[in-house]
């Protein structure tokens, strides 16, 4: 089957997260454990590649990351998706802004927009700031991440220096006046010469006045144990079942000629008693 839409993630989880989404659309969708090493075969409408780059440096993320395109784009995808952490992990030097800065070079495409939001889970952007539950990300646990410490709340200011083109923001007031209205700026913009947006959400609704918006651009740009595991399982494909909670699904796969089912839970989603919901659904499915 055409692949329609192809993404790629910089992490695990953050693939299952993005492909547990997809699939509340009732829409089959494929996860491949790291870039597949077989031309493209029997494929979904959605295609969701798992990439272990979230902490690599910007040449080997990069890589990564185009590896994955030219896997897609032979699938059949017309649109893709970047998806990087909720909490735009990252340094000062990327690689986030690199990879998506790469990927639009390669997709012929002069602006993209960039929205981390998950309202469902604790998630949203204000006047550019990102927020994690009510605190800022600057004040969130995220300030005192071992590898990415996050001091600065404004996705502008983190963007800036990744990019090498303009920076801006799309803000709440905008979203909230309407597709039509946030399709407009974007587009004053561009004329501009602002090629990457930082763009407010604050609800689920605003999720979709943004996907109504940008529906015509090329790309959009929105777990290590999780990784080790299904690595060591020697898995290249999972199918995405149940949610269990938002964006975290049971998947299945088979390994040594057994079949296994896995969930792969960012640290940051689900409830303390996650693991009792988990079970609850795998008897139900």
């Amino acid at each position: 089957m055409t692949t329609v839409i192809g993404c790629s993630a910089d992490d695990f989880t953050g693939a299952t997260d993005l492909a547990c989404l997809l699939a509340r659309a009732g829409v089959r969708v494929s996860l491949r454990i790291g870039i597949p090493d077989e031309p493209p075969a029997a494929t979904s409408p959605f295609e969701v590649i798992a990439l272990k780059s979230r902490t690599a440096r910007v040449p080997q993320a990069v890589a990564q990351a185009h590896a994955a395109l030219d896997w897609l784009k032979v699938a059949g995808a017309q649109r893709f998706f970047w998806k990087y952490c909720s909490t735009f992990d990252s340094t000062a030097q990327g690689n986030i802004g690199p990879v998506a800065e790469a990927l639009m070079q390669a997709l012929g495409t002069d602006q993209t927009t960039y929205c981390p939001a998950f309202p469902e889970n604790g998630r949203s952007i204000f006047m550019g700031n990102l927020f994690v539950g009510e605190q800022p990300l600057a004040k969130s646990p995220m300030k005192d991440h071992p590898v990415t410490p996050m001091r600065d709340s404004n996705l502008v200011r983190l963007l800036e220096p990744q990019v090498t083109g303009p920076v801006d923001l799309a803000n709440r007031l905008t979203v909230a006046r309407g597709a039509g209205a946030l399709r407009d700026q974007l587009a004053a913009l561009r004329d501009e010469g602002v090629a990457h947006v930082v763009v407010d959400a604050v609800a689920d609704d605003d999720l979709t006045v943004i996907a109504e918006a940008r529906c015509d651009m090329p790309l959009m740009a929105g777990g290590e144990t999780s990784g080790a595991v299904t690595q060591a399982l020697g898995t290249a494909r999972l199918d995405i079942g149940a949610e269990i909670a938002p964006g975290v699904p049971w998947t299945y796969c088979q390994s040594g000629g057994h079949d296994i089912a896995l969930t792969l839970k960012s640290g940051n989603f689900g409830t303390e008693i996650f693991f009792a919901d988990a079970l609850a659904k795998q008897r139900v499915a």
